[in-house]
């Protein structure tokens, strides 16, 4: 807390913060809150708000709002209806969810909050779970388990089989390493990849129809952009062996739309292993909850204690960094 204020001085002027998407309810937790001071009044959101005159109203009246990435958009309709609006923070280094053009128009300041180096990994870590997942049968199989049944049915190894790496990025090598340490053959495509950067990360540059077409594992991770969104359409997902399953870790919208229910459908492709969905929070009565062949979890890739014990103290800094007329670390644009 700040000091009081002598008796001959007002009050400072309240400052209210709104910190979305608490799913858990750990964020108060996170950081220490009460370093921003008595003027501010802090109130964690568990419920998710939504979107359009829900959202508006909910956030009437806020001065900050910290977004959880991009967990919640913020586009123009959102940032114009909210004339007290001052700051918004998000956590991590971009977030295109939030209408930028509009926030600078209004004055409106933009900061990021930078998580833990540590758990930067976190995603590829969670993209091998839902391989692992899929190729041991866990699910299923502590089901039947459960049930009373005993080894219902058999599992696969990974070693000799093929990963496909669609985007070999930081998280796209994490996975590599992983896929070339279980003996797993390694190829990887992106729309910029070289022969040379593919060769230093220990794989094989392919084209995107051969890397669909040859691997038993295809994982994405490139970032969701207009260039990208629905790179992996009916024709990828109908060439893939009938035996393979694919991965989405990185965006639902990589994917086009009813691609990847189609696929499933059809019999296009063995099973799925998805962090990241249409609609987020996801509805209990979607289709892909139908699937017994799909393994899901709830947008966790960058959800861990290593990452919110940093990111959070580093929303506090910001906010306190904006209240004391200092410089704010600015959001990326791209």
């Amino acid at each position: 807390m700040t000091s009081e204020q002598p008796q001959n001085q007002p009050a400072p002027q309240t400052i209210r913060i709104a910190v979305l998407d608490d799913y858990q309810g750990v964020l108060r937790a996170m950081a220490d809150w009460e370093n921003l001071g008595k003027q501010a009044e802090v109130h964690f959101f568990r419920r998710h708000l939504g979107s359009g005159a829900g959202l508006i109203e909910a956030l009437s009246g806020f001065d900050v709002i910290v977004a959880t990435r991009e967990r919640t958009p913020l586009p123009a309709t959102v940032v114009d209806a909210l004339p007290g609006l001052r700051l918004i923070v998000s956590t991590g280094g971009q977030n295109r969810s939030i209408d930028l053009a509009a926030c600078k128009r209004r004055g409106i300041p933009v900061a990021r909050a930078m998580g833990a180096p540590i758990a930067r990994g976190a995603t590829s870590e969670l993209a091998w779970a839902l391989i692992l997942a899929i190729f041991k049968r866990l699910p299923q199989q502590q089901a039947a388990l459960r049930a009373g049944n005993w080894q219902t049915d058999l599992t696969e190894t990974l070693a000799g089989k093929v990963l496909g790496v669609v985007g070999l990025g930081s998280l796209g090598q994490s996975l590599a390493r992983v896929g070339l340490a279980f003996g797993m053959d390694v190829v990887a495509w992106s729309p910029n990849l070289t022969d040379e950067r593919a060769a230093a990360a220990g794989v094989q540059r392919v084209d995107k129809a051969t890397l669909f077409r040859c691997s038993d594992v295809v994982s994405l991770h490139m970032a969701l952009v207009p260039a990208t969104a629905g790179m992996v359409g009916r024709d990828e997902l109908q060439s893939m062996k009938r035996s393979a399953c694919l991965i989405n870790t990185s965006r639902d919208g990589l994917i086009a739309d009813g691609a990847l229910i189609e696929a499933l459908d059809q019999g296009w492709i063995a099973a799925a292993g998805l962090d990241v969905f249409p609609v987020e929070p996801m509805p209990a009565d979607h289709p892909l909850c139908r699937y017994a062949n799909v393994v899901m979890t709830p947008h966790l890739g960058y959800v861990n204690v290593e990452n919110f014990r940093v990111v959070y103290p580093n929303v506090v800094r910001q906010i306190r960094a904006w209240m004391a007329g200092e410089p704010i670390e600015a959001l990326s644009a791209s």
